[in-house]
Order: C-alpha cells, then sequence, then structure tokens
C-alpha cells in the first residue's frame, strides 16, 4: 500500500484538495481494488483485496473532509495535534466558545429553532474564514499555529454538530 493518502490518489501534499481529482482518483482506484473483482481469487488474495479498499476508504473519507485531512497532513509532518491533552486555547477563542454554548442552551431551553438557525450560520461562516487561516498557516509550515488552529476548529464543529442535533430535536 501506498505510503500516504495523497500518493494513493495521485494528489499533491497540501491542504487545498482538487475534489473532482479526488472523487475520480476514489472511483479509480475502488474499481482496482473492490472485493467483487477477487470473488475468484484466493484466501490471501481477497484479504489483500479488503485492506486495500478499506484503506482507500479511509484515505477518501480523510481527505474529503478539511479538518480531518489538516489533522493527516500535521500527521504526516510527525505533529500530533493533542487533541486530547492539550486543551489550552487563546482566552478570546475560550470566552467565544461560552458565548455559543450559553446562546446553544437557551435557544435549546426555549426551544428556538430560528435562534439555533442563526447560531448554526454563525458557526458555519466561522468555520470558513478558520478553515482558510488554517490552509495558511499549513502552507506557510506553522505547524505550532495550524494544531491549535485545528484543536479550535474541533470545537467549532461539534458546537455546530450539537445545534444541528438541537434543530433536529425540535423540529422532529
Amino acid at each position: 500500500m501506498k505510503d500516504d493518502f495523497f500518493s494513493l490518489f495521485g494528489l499533491p501534499v497540501r491542504y487545498e484538495v482538487d475534489e473532482a481529482a479526488l472523487d475520480n482518483a476514489y472511483r479509480t482506484v475502488q474499481s482496482q481494488a473492490h472485493p467483487d473483482r477477487f470473488a475468484n481469487a484466493g484466501d490471501a488474495e481477497r484479504r489483500v483485496a479488503m485492506q486495500w479498499a478499506a484503506h482507500a476508504n479511509e484515505a477518501y473519507r480523510t481527505l474529503r473532509q478539511p479538518l480531518k485531512r489538516a489533522i493527516y497532513l500535521l500527521s504526516l509532518r510527525g505533529v500530533d495535534i493533542q487533541a486530547e491533552s492539550n486543551t489550552a486555547m487563546a482566552p478570546a477563542f475560550l470566552m467565544q466558545q461560552m458565548e455559543w454554548r450559553e446562546a446553544l442552551q437557551e435557544a435549546v431551553e426555549d426551544r428556538a429553532a430560528d435562534r439555533l438557525d442563526g447560531l448554526l450560520r454563525d458557526l458555519r461562516l466561522e468555520k470558513r474564514e478558520r478553515h482558510a487561516a488554517l490552509g495558511a498557516l499549513l502552507d506557510a509550515g506553522d505547524d505550532a499555529a495550524a494544531s491549535a488552529a485545528a484543536r479550535q476548529l474541533m470545537f467549532i464543529e461539534k458546537i455546530e454538530h450539537d445545534a444541528s442535533e438541537a434543530i433536529d430535536r425540535i423540529e422532529g
């Protein structure tokens, strides 16, 4: 198997990914490694085909999602973002996060789907801006700042997920 997910799909190792090229490369790899093509092969060949298919699926899921792609890029550079152990955040971000959480809690308590929609819009805008900044940090090779930015994006995505679930519960 190829050393990294980018090589597997013949893509340059960088944050920005040509999504059409990724999709095409994924389909090509999947067609070559699909276990159905090895139905009449021996056990060892079938097992290798399944491993290739699983590897391709994992690679595709990782490269398709900007935050996962950024974390993977950092791991290729030998950087562990320490998502579980390093919760140090800039004070301004911590305050913003608290405001988002309070807005989420109040909207849930009031069953105010419109306020949750507004919160989601704000979070998605913030996420887009932060992804752009993360890409610039990665391109500049500022791995420490990119790690911090990735951890912040993880928090934003978690709040976004919680807000989406709350809307589903209210409207469901």
